[in-house]
């Protein structure tokens, strides 16, 4: 029924064990080289080619292996696989963890640069090694937003989801605010609240790590203090750059460290041995500061002034297709390893992103991962923590690897609509301009169609048709009140005419776990809705500001804020 697409799963599938729901965990699948395979489109719709997914983030040949192998995979009983999905349970796969936020024009303290936002995961690994985070800076202004991808497992992204977004709110606030911190701590009172978290019901916490990330948090501002000048607090510019690089010290020292208990211990090593790229934005009224370290993106979305919209990258895919990176790699290390540093378009031929947290196969000498791991194999099962004694090929003279990030600002403009977070298997799937359109015309409900040019009323019949095929595709109604959604839909479904193809989405909703990583890879995508009135010149008039500040207050009256 479904053509060739199919017809190639099953045939890839006849030799595993199937199942469509399990919550049994699949270890390191993505680290296995993949097949390739050109399944083709079903006939019933104008679907594409599409082939199944490749740039997974770390990858072992079978020479080089070593004790990295597919024996820790879990499956359940044997099922039949069944690749139809109706249209009420693909809406349900898709707005599963779906999340929405408006935010008070006026919070108590000033504008807010943001309206609202709307975000969204979809897991291809099991579990989704994707992570997202947002929040208010309560001791200092703005708000931050972050899309965490991890791999290796979910550990690193876990562990940095989480601690993150703290480091850079405590970096920017005053010396005052810290000392106020320290006080309470001390004197065993409560610390006052340093964000306000936006939390998915899904999202979840370390609860057994808690003690430790409060520790080394209370380490850092301490470290704050001690130094000169701190003032006001940092610039944040210079907070994200702090942040990044003291928490991912702190990930490799608490790998290092005897700690309270070994859940404890063997957590801390977990996370400093998986990995995680990561893009952080802060968005206040003085612009946004994006900070990245690896291949998320952040992308700003532009309204022109006939309508249009064009997008604004506001960071850089830290991959082998940016050269400029793999020259900075490169210059990090002698002549003689020019060849090696990068092969098949991977760090050391083994991982694909090259900045990240974590990662201290690529960071640490051989002689300390070695010592870290021999300490754990007494009493702990390697494999059930997903560590194996491997060292890349070539590693000569480490640290191959950096989490420092790239940051870049952008001072807001009336015509800035909204900014675009998004996971790597989302950027795989669609490119910045299409996923700004699809939001700009998701906002607007105005879909631009360019006129008919001299060349195109040429064209033969049967042309005309594609043509006309493509431009009805464009002006679709959209299915999806949530942006973020409606960006995730149009990745996976989207046929050759641009149209929403049924089958398409719904046979790479249905894939069962041991399939869906080798066609894509887990997507995370949040959609921030700027303020821009704040980049409106009637906004230095004291009479509107006055005006809007009272519409501010009357909305916290409204959410209990006064």
């Amino acid at each position: 029924m479904y053509g060739r697409v199919y017809a190639s799963i099953l045939q890839r599938a006849s030799s595993y064990t199937l199942t469509l729901y399990s919550a049994a965990p699949v270890q390191y699948a993505h680290l296995v080289a993949l097949p390739s395979y050109q399944p083709q489109p079903a006939h019933q719709c104008h679907c594409s080619s599409w082939s199944p997914f490749r740039s997974d983030q770390l990858c072992c040949t079978g020479e080089e292996s070593g004790n990295w192998s597919r024996s820790g995979r879990h499956l359940s009983t044997r099922q039949d696989l069944d690749l139809q999905l109706s249209r009420v349970q693909i809406n349900s796969i898709l707005r599963t963890n779906e999340q929405t936020v408006s935010v008070p024009e006026f919070d108590g303290r000033g504008l807010s640069a943001v309206r609202k936002f709307e975000s969204n995961q979809l897991a291809a690994n099991t579990p989704n090694e994707d992570r997202r985070g947002a929040a208010t800076c309560l001791q200092s202004k703005g708000m931050l937003f972050g899309v965490f991808d991890g791999h290796g497992g979910w550990a690193c992204a876990q562990a940095v989801s989480e601690r993150l977004l703290y480091y850079i709110a405590v970096a920017m606030m005053s010396e005052h605010s810290l000392e106020e911190l320290e006080k309470s701590m001390e004197r065993g009172r409560p610390v006052p609240p340093i964000l306000q978290w936006y939390k998915h019901h899904a999202d979840f916490n370390y609860r057994e790590s808690a003690s430790l990330y409060i520790d080394h948090l209370r380490v850092f501002w301490q470290d704050l203090l001690d130094g000169e000048e701190h003032g006001e607090g940092m610039s944040p510019r210079d907070a994200l750059d702090c942040a990044f690089k003291r928490l991912d010290a702190d990930i490799s020292l608490e790998a290092q460290v005897p700690l309270s208990s070994d859940l404890m211990k063997s957590t801390a090593i977990q996370v400093a041995f998986a990995g995680c790229t990561a893009c952080v934005a802060h968005v206040g009224t003085d612009g946004i500061y994006v900070a990245n370290s690896g291949d998320c993106r952040a992308v700003l979305g532009v309204q022109n002034e006939d309508g249009s919209w064009s997008a604004l990258p506001l960071s850089q895919d830290h991959n082998s297709q940016n050269r400029d990176e793999v020259e900075r790699i490169k210059a990090q290390h002698p002549p003689s390893e020019r060849d090696t540093v990068i092969t098949d378009d991977r760090l050391l031929g083994v991982l694909m992103p090259l900045r990240a947290f974590g990662d201290v196969r690529f960071k640490w000498s051989h002689e300390l991962q070695q010592s870290i791991l021999s300490s754990l194999e007494s009493g702990v099962d390697l494999d059930s923590l997903n560590l194996y004694q491997y060292t890349p090929p070539n590693y000569l003279t480490p640290p191959y690897l950096d989490v420092a990030p790239e940051i870049t600002h952008h001072k807001l403009r009336p015509q800035d609509r909204f900014l675009i977070l998004g996971t790597d298997g989302l950027w795989d799937e669609l490119g910045s301009e299409e996923a700004v359109r699809l939001i700009g015309e998701h906002l607007s409900g105005i879909h631009l169609q360019a006129p008919v040019s001299p060349s195109e009323r040429q064209l033969k019949l049967g042309q005309m048709h594609e043509l006309l095929l493509k431009r009805r595709a464009r002006a679709s109604p959209a299915l999806d009140t949530n942006a973020a959604t409606h960006l995730i839909r149009h990745a996976l479904g989207t046929g050759e005419y641009g149209e929403l193809c049924q089958e398409r989405l719904a046979s790479m909703l249905a894939l069962p776990e041991d399939l869906a990583r080798m066609y894509r890879d887990d997507i995370t995508a949040t959609v921030v809705y700027l303020n821009s009135d704040l980049a409106k010149p009637h906004h230095s008039d004291p009479a509107s500001m006055g005006a809007s500040l009272r519409r501010g207050a009357s909305n916290c009256q409204h959410i209990g804020l006064e």
